[in-house]
């Protein structure tokens, strides 16, 4: 039987791995500045971990690593924060921890056979590649929507820290719209926070299936109120549609979702506690 790493939760076969927590660099009000009274107060009642002192926004940077039936190998969604030289170091709360937690948790680098990065962000990307422009998990193929990378500027530090290397090792693999990466586990387009944003559906036949939201859903004041924008959305009209499709979709099916950012890993769509 497989550890429990420390700073992780369970929800089938999705393991929630904590890379780092931190404090924003905005204040919740200035990165959400359409929100009212109401729906900080709800978000506050969903999740009470997200708020600092004097309105300052705590939150997580959370990986999901997706187990294959039969225990043949993993599945990683998203990359973390990174270490302290990666991209992210100007603002995200690095270095990361997802080495120490993959180890922990009895995973080997060499038994995660895909990288699903959600978005090309820095906080989502950090150990996609090492300094020396090695890919992190060598065995694997990262997987991206070919928007997202058309999108993305070549000055970006993700650009050559994440997208020349994989390319290069071979690595990067591109896709279009939604994509069915094996049986149980799908990509689904949710753009709008940006062009190529992606989110996963994770069936479990013997239990509730999983929504990996990546960051359609940044804030428990999005899930109290959807039609909230967030102050680094690239097309807020967009990633609004995206956030209200993905949580009806995820109502219908009676999914639990899988947040990137909030205190909590896995969430009701109505915002209940889930269970991990």
């Amino acid at each position: 039987m497989r550890p429990e790493p420390p700073d992780a939760a369970r929800q089938g076969p999705v393991t929630a791995l904590l890379d780092a927590t931190g404090m924003f660099f905005k204040s919740s009000r200035d990165a959400f500045p359409g929100a009212g009274p109401a729906d900080w107060a709800a978000a506050a009642a969903l999740d009470p971990g997200s708020v600092g002192p004097d309105g300052a926004w705590r939150l997580d940077f959370r990986c999901f690593a997706v187990a294959d039936p039969g225990g043949t190998g993993w599945t990683l969604i998203d990359a973390g924060v990174g270490p302290a030289e990666g991209p992210g170091a100007p603002w995200c709360p690095v270095p990361g921890r997802l080495p120490d937690l993959l180890t922990e948790a009895g995973i080997d680098r060499r038994d995660i056979h895909t990288v699903v990065l959600t978005h090309l962000h820095e906080d989502h990307t950090g150990w996609a590649a090492d300094a020396s422009g090695r890919p992190f998990f060598p065995d694997a193929r990262y997987v991206v929507q070919s928007a997202e990378t058309a999108a993305l500027d070549r000055s970006d530090p993700v650009w050559s820290w994440v997208v020349e290397p994989l390319r290069a090792a071979g690595q990067l693999h591109e896709v279009d719209g939604t994509h069915r990466l094996r049986p149980g586990v799908t990509l689904l387009p949710t753009p709008g926070h940006t062009p190529g944003h992606q989110s996963v559906l994770v069936e479990h036949p013997d239990g509730r299936d999983v929504l990996v939201t990546g960051d359609l859903l940044v804030h428990a004041v999005q899930l109290a109120a959807p039609d909230v924008a967030y102050a680094h959305e690239r097309d807020p009209a967009t990633a609004r549609a995206s956030r209200e499709k993905l949580l009806a979709r995820a109502v219908e099916r009676g999914a639990v979702l899988a947040t990137a950012h909030l205190t909590r890993p896995f969430v009701e769509p109505s915002g209940s506690p889930s269970p991990a």
